[in-house]
């Protein structure tokens, strides 16, 4: 590994190796966001007994073990039990009423090992899930190690694979390099980068910016990591030039990736002003699947980005710049990667808004060159648009919500789950697993900006939720630790968290379902005609592009949806064969053999049943600006928005 840092091809690398006072300094809305993730436990304290025999970190971790076993005994697992099966109950009966084929529906429910704080689709179909070590087991009490140093302090990651099912079979641990971290006892333990931020990069790999360096209310870590979906890997980066504790990351038109706020080293109440760009402009960007960056450098930006509070969504548009939107009202900004410069937008209307959801919307075949802001207030459930320089206040959703995430849908709808009255409240206090139904309800948008309430997710999720895409278009909801151990079936196990799988309206049409049988190997320029395989091409009116979502504490960069001009159709009286039905609930499901064959890695054709196939003729959108370099799914639609389980496409060809 080179000592300055640089790509390393796989054959040469196996592996990577005062609270209150500053909080009284704030303004009442950063004061309420920070006291927000201060813990409410105090730090496991060794037995100096034990410490005297058997050393400090090893007492630490024992007198850990007698916490959770104390955390069991106050929260007893029959109240868990007994909690799930209510919720359960209470699902069951109050999407009773929802008809699938509007509205549609909650499926499978499933452990997982990880609290799912942090999650990213990957261009293999696998999705990363990331967070922290499980210290509380009493959900009513503080569940994340915001507060602690050394070995509690740790980060953990898993892949879990969907062609696998649901089962632990499905998923596989990725532990983070260990790393030593600067919080005075500089123990050996799995990097802490949890409420770190992240972006993808051009070859499909995560870069990941920040975590929790311990003490302080919480004080930002330097780290810099990349995941390598294809080796299945983390490598690291030479750190950044301050510590991070909730920033956020996007990734631009040229492939880069910028990064902001986040609180420092300093500790909570203290977010940094300084912009990074990874990598650095002298190292290239990493394009192919087997460019590694290791050891890269991250560079400071000439301009600064002063948000008072941390996680402000970012976007990059179609004019390719960078729209960074503040919690706060009055910090709303347009910066310029290119000649680093920060100008005013127009105020926000309404106040501080909190975790809630901003989405890119579609603009057809174009890039998006608007933003939707909603929730982040439960007392304003109207949503805003950003766009020409101006805000408009949008149709309103059925109630405010925070903690909420929205996604594109393939359809280009838009689809809310989860949500909460706030932090680590459900409607009923902090710290109180009980939750308003209300909060479990999804809302669906439709092309028309109408809203409209669906049915009720199993688990209350707010505080840490997650949810994205996947390539079967179906959704994956998961995320708040706080839930998921109040609810764990057995919390002696090792799967501590949990999932939802979700099938929007258009899986329960009926008939038959769009096929996607073949797609280009290999890169694809911009404004390039290219030709896909469907054998039910006859029956295809749209193709549309969605970017994969990697998300934490609702800031979502990376999602984006395009549609594609369709430039030749099949002749007439192509035959309709060899698809699902979209009705079937296993249409396009991975376990259903509709997984992806060829990797786009290894540039193999990604092929499936492709007899009798049509031929439709489609162009890439005209710029980078418009869609940055990546890996997007494509997805090809019939008259009734059913789309075809999605294959991998890269965009950026050079």
């Amino acid at each position: 590994m080179a000592g300055r840092g640089g790509f390393v091809r796989r054959s040469a690398v196996l592996c990577a190796g005062t609270v209150a006072a500053a909080l009284a300094s704030l303004t009442p809305a950063v004061a309420q966001a920070s006291a927000a993730r201060a813990p409410s436990v105090a730090p496991v304290v060794p037995d100096p007994g034990e410490a005297a025999v058997l050393g400090e970190e090893h007492a630490r971790a024992h007198a850990q073990r007698r916490r959770a076993r104390a955390g069991a005994e106050e929260y007893p697992q029959a109240k868990r039990t007994s909690g799930l099966a209510s919720l359960a109950l209470s699902q069951h009966r109050a999407n009773a009423g929802f008809a699938a084929a509007r509205f549609g529906r909650f499926t499978e429910f499933f452990p997982s090992p990880d609290f799912g704080v942090h999650t990213a689709l990957l261009p293999t179909g696998k999705v990363l899930l990331f967070s922290f070590e499980r210290v509380e087991v009493n959900p009513t009490k503080e569940t994340g190690p915001t507060d602690r140093i050394g070995r509690t302090n740790a980060g953990r990651a898993f892949l879990w694979d969907p062609s696998l099912g649901t089962g632990a079979r499905a998923f596989r641990k990725v532990e983070p390099p260990t790393v030593l971290m600067p919080d005075g006892l500089y123990t050996p333990r799995p990097a802490p980068f949890f409420c770190a931020g992240h972006a993808y990069l051009p070859n499909g790999m995560v870069g990941v910016f920040g975590g929790n360096t311990g003490g302080k209310g919480g004080s930002g870590a330097k780290l810099s990591f990349v995941f390598d979906p294809w080796t299945e890997t983390w490598f690291r980066n030479r750190d950044m030039a301050v510590g991070r504790w909730y920033p956020s990351v996007v990734t631009g038109a040229d492939g880069r990736q910028i990064i902001m706020s986040g609180q420092s080293e300093r500790g909570t109440g203290t977010p940094t002003p300084v912009v990074e760009r990874f990598p650095a402009l002298r190292h290239p960007v990493p394009w192919r699947p087997y460019d590694i960056p290791v050891g890269l450098a991250a560079e400071r930006l000439r301009v600064d980005a002063p948000f008072r509070n941390d996680y402000p969504h970012l976007f990059s548009l179609r004019d390719g710049m960078v729209y960074g939107l503040g919690r706060d009202a009055d910090q709303q900004w347009l910066f310029d990667p290119v000649k680093e410069t920060r100008t005013d937008l127009p105020r926000r209307p309404a106040d501080f808004r909190g975790y809630g959801s901003a989405v890119p919307l579609p603009a057809g075949l174009r890039g998006p060159d608007s933003v939707l802001v909603l929730g982040g207030d439960p007392r304003d459930p109207n949503t805003y648009r950003l766009s020409g320089g101006r805000w408009t206040t949008e149709e309103p959703r059925a109630f405010g919500r925070t903690q909420d995430d929205t996604l594109i849908l393939p359809d280009g709808t838009l689809l809310t789950v989860n949500g909460a009255l706030d932090t680590r409240n459900y409607g009923y206090g902090p710290f109180n697993p009980k939750a308003d139904l209300k909060y479990r309800q999804i809302e669906l948008r439709d092309a028309r900006g109408r809203w409209r309430l669906g049915p009720a997710q199993r688990l209350p999720r707010g505080y840490h939720s997650n949810a994205l895409v996947l390539p079967d278009g179906r959704v994956m909801v998961t995320g708040d630790e706080l839930q998921q151990i109040a609810n764990d079936p057995d919390i002696g196990d090792e799967m501590d968290g949990s999932i939802e799988l979700y099938e929007p309206p258009y899986l329960h049409q009926g008939g038959v379902r769009p096929a996607l049988d073949r797609v280009p190997a290999g890169e694809l320029g911009y404004g390039k005609d290219f030709e896909v395989a469907s054998s039910t091409a006859a029956a295809v009116t749209r193709a549309v592009l969605l970017a994969p979502t990697t998300v934490t504490h609702a800031v979502n960069t990376s999602q984006r949806h395009l549609e594609l001009a369709v430039t030749a159709r099949p002749a007439a009286g192509s035959p309709k064969t060899g698809s699902p039905k979209a009705g079937d609930p296993k249409a396009g499901s991975p376990r259903a053999g509709g997984a992806q064959t060829g990797s786009p890695r290894a540039g193999g054709a990604q092929t499936g049943n492709a007899k009798a196939a049509g031929t439709i003729g489609l162009r890439t959108p005209p710029s980078a600006a418009d869609a940055p370099p990546g890996y997007y799914l494509l997805f090809l639609l019939d008259g009734k928005g059913v789309p075809s389980t999605g294959k991998w496409v890269k965009l950026g060809g050079r």
